[in-house]
C-alpha cells in the first residue's frame, strides 16, 4: 500500500516539472517542450497549469489511497485523464507517462469494483432491516417449556432465559473456504446481518487467494435466496437464484440459528424431539419448507446440524448431505453460542469447504 501510494505521489510530482517549464520557473534540460500541436504562449501557460493540476490530484490521490477511503480511484480517475491529454500533446517528453497511467487506471477499476460492489450491499441492507421496530420481549420459562426436553437444555446452556427476544445481529467472521475437495484454502474477512422477525440474512465475505480476489454476498429475504460472487468484485463468476437456492438459504438461516437461539420459538420453526441429544426442526416460510437435525452434547451445547441441500454439479443440482460441526464455544453478550465452525458436504468423500470463526457479535444494535 505505502509502495502503491508513493508511485502514485512520485508520478504526479513529476508533472510538476511540466509546470516549471511551460511557466519558465526553472530551467530543465531533459525537457524539449516539443508538442504534437503549435501552442501559443497563453496556451503553453494554460497547460502549465494543467501540469500543476495533475500534480495536485495525483497527491491527493495518494494521500487518499494511503488512508484507505474507498473513493480515492474518482480522484485518481481524473488525474489520470488530464495527465494522459498532455501525455499526448508532449508525447516526446511525456510519453513514458502512460506506463504509470495504466498501472494506476488498472487499479483504479479494481477499486471501482470494490467500491460498487459495497454499494450494492449497503443499498440491500438499508432496506433489510424491518421498518417498524417489534416490540421487544423476554424469554421466559412458559415459552421454553412447550419445546421438546432437547431443545430446552440447549437454550438452558445458550443463557437466553431472562434476555430479549433477539431480533437483529450483526457478526464478523473469518476463515478459509475452498471449491473443490482437493482444492486450494483461501482466506475468508466476511460481515453478516440477520434479522430474526421476518426471518433473513446479508452476507458479504471478502475472498483471497495467491492471485485472485474474490466478493460474494449470500442473501436470503422475503423467503427468497440469491448468491452472487464476483471476480475482483467486477466479473460475475455466481449468479443464482431459484427455488433451490431458496431453499438453501432457508436451511443456512436454520442452521445459523445456534448464533441467535430464541429465534427457536419463533412460530415459522416447528421441533421435534427425537432422543436425549436429537431433534428435529423444520421450518416453514413463504411457500418453503425445510427440515435438518440438530444434535447437542450431555451439556445441552450445539454439536451439528444436518439437512438435505442442493449441491450443485455441471451436470445438474442433486441432494446430498449438507453438515454444520461445531468446534469451540464462546459468549458474546451473555450468550453462548459455538464460536468456531465447519461446513462439510458428505459427498463419495467428505468435502469440508469452510471453516470459519466468529470474532465479533453484536445483538439488537440500532439500525
Amino acid at each position: 500500500m505505502i509502495l502503491f501510494s508513493l508511485l502514485i505521489f512520485l508520478h504526479g510530482l513529476i508533472h510538476l516539472l511540466g509546470f516549471l517549464k511551460e511557466w519558465n520557473l526553472a530551467q530543465i534540460k531533459q525537457l524539449t517542450g516539443e508538442t504534437l500541436i503549435p501552442l501559443s504562449d497563453s496556451l503553453s501557460r494554460a497547460t502549465g497549469v494543467l501540469w500543476l493540476i495533475a500534480c495536485l490530484l495525483f497527491a491527493a490521490s495518494a494521500i487518499t489511497y494511503l488512508l484507505r477511503k474507498e473513493w480515492w480511484w474518482m480522484i485518481a480517475i481524473i488525474a489520470i485523464f488530464v495527465s494522459q491529454i498532455l501525455i499526448f500533446i508532449y508525447w516526446k517528453d511525456a510519453r513514458f507517462g502512460s506506463i504509470a497511467n495504466s498501472i494506476i487506471l488498472i487499479a483504479c477499476i479494481f477499486s471501482y469494483g470494490a467500491w460498487s460492489f459495497d454499494k450494492m450491499v449497503n443499498e440491500e441492507l438499508s432496506s433489510f432491516f424491518p421498518e417498524k421496530k417489534i416490540e421487544k420481549r423476554i424469554v421466559n420459562a412458559e415459552m421454553v417449556d412447550e419445546l421438546p426436553p432437547v431443545v430446552q437444555k440447549w437454550l438452558e446452556r445458550s443463557n437466553i432465559a431472562g434476555k430479549e427476544f433477539i431480533q437483529t445481529v450483526h457478526l464478523k467472521q473469518k476463515g478459509e473456504m475452498r471449491t473443490k475437495p482437493d482444492g486450494r484454502w483461501m482466506k475468508v474477512d466476511a460481515e453478516q446481518y440477520i434479522s430474526t422477525n421476518p426471518p433473513g440474512f446479508i452476507w458479504k465475505a471478502d475472498v483471497k487467494s495467491s492471485f485472485l480476489r474474490f466478493s460474494g454476498r449470500d442473501r436470503y429475504e422475503n423467503g427468497e435466496g440469491h448468491m452472487l460472487i464476483k471476480l475482483f468484485s467486477l466479473i460475475p463468476v455466481v449468479d443464482a437464484e431459484g427455488e433451490e437456492i431458496d431453499q438453501g438459504a432457508l436451511l443456512r438461516y436454520l442452521g445459523e440459528m445456534v448464533w441467535y437461539p430464541s429465534a427457536a420459538l419463533n412460530d415459522y420453526i416447528v421441533w421435534e424431539g427425537m432422543d436425549s441429544t436429537t431433534a428435529k426442526a423444520t421450518m416453514s416460510y413463504e411457500g418453503i419448507t425445510a427440515s435438518g437435525i440438530f444434535k447437542f452434547d450431555e451439556n445441552g451445547d450445539f454439536v451439528s446440524f444436518e439437512a438435505e441441500r442442493y449441491y450443485y454439479r455441471k451436470e445438474g443440482s442433486t441432494l446430498e448431505k449438507w453438515v454444520i460441526i461445531a468446534h469451540d464455544y464462546g459468549e458474546f453478550e451473555g450468550i453462548r453460542i459455538p464460536v468456531n465452525l465447519s461446513v462439510t458436504w458428505k459427498l463419495e468423500r467428505d468435502f469440508t469447504w469452510y471453516r470459519m470463526e466468529i470474532t465479533e457479535m453484536e445483538y439488537n444494535r440500532a439500525e
